[in-house]
């Protein structure tokens, strides 16, 4: 029993790579030896495998069994060693498990996906930027870069990466090199409007010192702050307090104003802000306004130009970047006849 102990010990301690060939091995050669020495009791090989497999792992159907000396040898060593090994393999197949539920948990990954969408700070306004996201693109990986102790939301495409995001090790860890797009938010735990775009400086320095062609999109709490982001490459700047507060006066001033922007900007409520590629056949503004008109979508800006209905005359530059207005049908159906 000692010997049987310490020939167990020593199993654990093997690689599990080697663990697995080596139960495989066991399995195919025990199963290839009954056959050849229990031609009547088994048949095919596939029933020999069967039955090594059912006593291995102590189900044990008797719809097979070996009768001869030498068969019912390979049996006794299966039970001594063959259960023994497969169950530290089963063992080690659920601790993996488990491990790696933990790893994901804790934010202890290397991301290795592409194309993916990085949020920066957990906060409520991260919360409903995933859920936006989510609504939009339901196959799109999201990974969340914070110092909390365990994943904030841990679904199928969502993931979790502890540490600072101004480290190199942790932009590398989240593969932000091949993200389609990164996502700074400002921390609700800094109420210093100034320390806290310090901090998303700090971030946004970094990724761009490592990344510097990935879509950065920032939160500043103050818009006097961007002119500190004029060395950093960043793509957007949402000003936090200053668009709250313009809309609550906007909306105190007309009514129904806060419903208008909640509309554009949620997928989820009526007419959406649609992103539309050009179409060869436009040539002017007033080109690509009547067709989009006449397929139910309004054309209302190129990148942040407004004065579209203005400049109809003009021709769309090659990098034009129009957007249109339309429900998601509308939307979907012109996407289908540009490409």
């Amino acid at each position: 029993m000692i010997i049987f102990r310490r020939i167990l010990r020593k199993v654990v301690k093997i690689q599990n790579t080697f663990l697995f060939l080596g139960s495989l091995l066991m399995i195919v050669l025990a199963s290839y030896l009954v056959v050849a020495v229990e031609k009547e009791s088994f048949p095919t090989f596939f029933d020999a495998f069967w039955w090594v497999m059912t006593t291995v792992t102590t189900v044990g159907y008797g719809d097979y069994y070996p009768v001869s000396f030498a068969g019912r040898m390979i049996a006794l060593f299966l039970y001594v060693f063959g259960i023994g090994i497969i169950g530290i393999v089963i063992g080690k197949v659920v601790d993996s498990l488990s491990s790696f539920r933990i790893k994901r948990e804790e934010g202890n990954i290397v991301f290795k996906e592409k194309d993916h969408y990085i949020i920066i700070g957990w906060s409520q306004k991260a919360k409903f930027a995933i859920d936006e996201i989510v609504r939009t693109m339901p196959d799109a990986d999201i990974l969340i870069i914070d110092t909390l102790e365990k994943a904030p939301l841990l679904k199928e495409h969502i993931h979790f990466l502890h540490g600072h995001a101004s480290e190199t090790e942790v932009l590398e860890k989240a593969n932000i090199k091949e993200a389609k797009a990164v996502l700074i938010f400002a921390n609700d735990q800094i109420t210093d409007g100034q320390l806290n775009d310090g901090r998303t400086l700090l971030i946004a320095s970094a990724i761009e010192a490592y990344a510097p062609h990935v879509h950065t999109v920032v939160e500043v709490m103050e818009e006097a702050h961007i002119k500190n982001f004029v060395h950093v490459k960043v793509n957007e700047f949402i000003i936090s307090n200053e668009t709250i507060s313009s809309l609550f006066v906007r909306s105190a001033f007309h009514e129904g104003m806060s419903r208008l922007f909640g509309q554009l900007l949620r997928r989820s409520v009526g007419e959406d802000l649609f992103h539309v590629p050009t179409n060869p056949e436009w040539k002017t503004y007033k080109d690509a306004f009547n067709a989009l008109l006449d397929s139910g979508a309004t054309l209302v800006a190129d990148r942040d130009d407004l004065s579209i209905n203005r400049s109809l005359d003009k021709e769309i530059p090659a990098d034009a970047k129009l957007f249109v207005i339309c429900d998601e049908n509308t939307y979907q159906t012109l996407i289908q006849n540009i490409s």
